[in-house]
């Protein structure tokens, strides 16, 4: 079978417009988490969100063309770019054998939901005529694939929270396929938007902890009350081992395993059983290794953070590695979560460190793993595996060696 690789990483999200400053502020503690300034959340149950900031689309495309693409594909064109810089492409690459695979939980929901005041307040003749290229999920792979001149496979995956997880797995089986030599795999969300906030708060997802956002989201900690909502893109240059080795490439880490599964019992509820064998079916395809740590989906919600714990223990049992959740420090960046963690696991692998979980104060009886609550952690770090489980009931599951 094909190894495939990953040579070139990028992110952006609340606490960071890079990878490195992005990084370093999760494995600081620090929280991008506040009061919501995209629009006024005065008369919102929840007034807080993990907003990227300091941002400017225009930076990324030329201010003219910034109006035909929603924000979820500015914040995806920028990680991407930074990413293809990172892998140190040759002059020579071959972009018929270079795909993309795009992931997105919602995709364009402010065009969504501006166009629809449009509509009901000044009529169809107003809508704009960027609104439907610039909000579909997959404009994210075809603006990207248009400005790096990638003509392979141009893929999407639109599986709610694990969408960013399951294009890096969709691209991966792209390569061991042969459909491909390399994949830039890109997965943005920004739905920080009065829909968005309104329509989870609706559902009692989201935390109501608006007078302390910086703490508000609280992943295992037994006064978890929520997730908090927030934006941000990941992107990764994936490549056929021996070609990277070929061609001298940075190598951050090869992906061993991938795992997906449907959980076949609610439309948010998420079960334990489903998320247990996404690992399972991860764990086996990469050879049962030992695990050094695993990145949760760690939502800061009574069921998921519960059930999470107990599907991580069903199947590493007393051999349990460290785990911890970055939501509380970015938030949950939905369809972009899984892109975001994985770009964290495989630079914990190469700095060493494993970020901690923050604003964790009160002992759960029913997630009592280590969830490095002290701080983050200086250890060797070779193996890591990365969670991602959204509404419907898909599961995505990703292990990462080091090289």
């Amino acid at each position: 079978m094909r190894r495939v690789v990953v040579t070139g990483l990028g992110m952006i999200n609340s606490v960071g417009n890079d990878k490195e400053s992005s990084f370093k502020a999760i494995c600081d503690g620090q929280c991008g988490i506040d009061t919501i300034t995209i629009f006024d959340p005065e008369n919102y149950a929840v007034k807080i969100a993990g907003e990227v900031k300091d941002f400017d689309p225009a930076t990324v495309m030329a201010p003219k063309e910034v109006k035909k693409a929603d924000r979820f594909i500015h914040l995806g064109l920028k990680a991407a770019q930074e990413a293809m810089l990172d892998a140190n492409l040759p002059e020579d690459t071959d972009y018929e054998r270079f795909g993309i695979s795009a992931g997105s939980g919602i995709g364009g929901l402010p065009s969504i939901e501006k166009n629809s005041i449009i509509l009901s307040t000044r009529g169809p003749r107003r809508i704009s005529p960027f609104f439907i290229p610039g909000a579909l999920v997959n404009m994210l792979g075809g603006f990207v694939s248009i400005e790096h001149g990638t003509k392979g496979p141009n893929l999407s995956s639109v599986t709610a929270c694990a969408a960013g997880t399951h294009a890096i797995s969709e691209a991966c089986k792209t390569i061991i396929c042969n459909g491909a030599e390399k994949m830039l795999v890109v997965a943005a969300e920004s739905a920080i938007t009065g829909a968005g906030i309104g329509g989870f708060a609706a559902m009692k997802a989201l935390s109501t902890n608006n007078e302390n956002p910086k703490e508000a989201s609280r992943p295992f900690d037994a006064n978890r009350d929520g997730f908090v909502m927030g934006e941000g893109a990941a992107s990764l240059v994936l490549e056929e081992y021996e070609s990277a080795v070929a061609r001298g490439a940075n190598i951050y880490g090869e992906i061993i395993g991938f795992g997906e599964s449907g959980d076949a019992n609610h439309i948010t509820t998420p079960s334990l059983d489903g998320p247990a064998r996404a690992m399972k079916a991860a764990y086996k395809m990469a050879g049962e290794p030992k695990i050094d740590y695993v990145n949760a989906h760690g939502t800061s919600t009574p069921i998921n953070d519960k059930n999470e714990t107990a599907a991580v223990k069903e199947l590493l049992g007393s051999e349990t590695p460290p785990m911890s959740s970055i939501k509380g420090q970015i938030g949950h960046c939905l369809g972009a979560a899984g892109g975001i963690e994985a770009v964290v696991c495989l630079m914990a692998m190469r700095d060493g460190i494993l970020p901690p979980t923050i604003n964790h104060t009160t002992k759960d009886e029913n997630c009592d793993l280590d969830y490095i609550i002290e701080g983050a952690r200086k250890t060797e770090v070779n193996i890591t595996m990365s969670n991602s489980f959204g509404f419907g009931g898909t599961n995505g599951v990703l292990i990462f060696k080091k090289i």
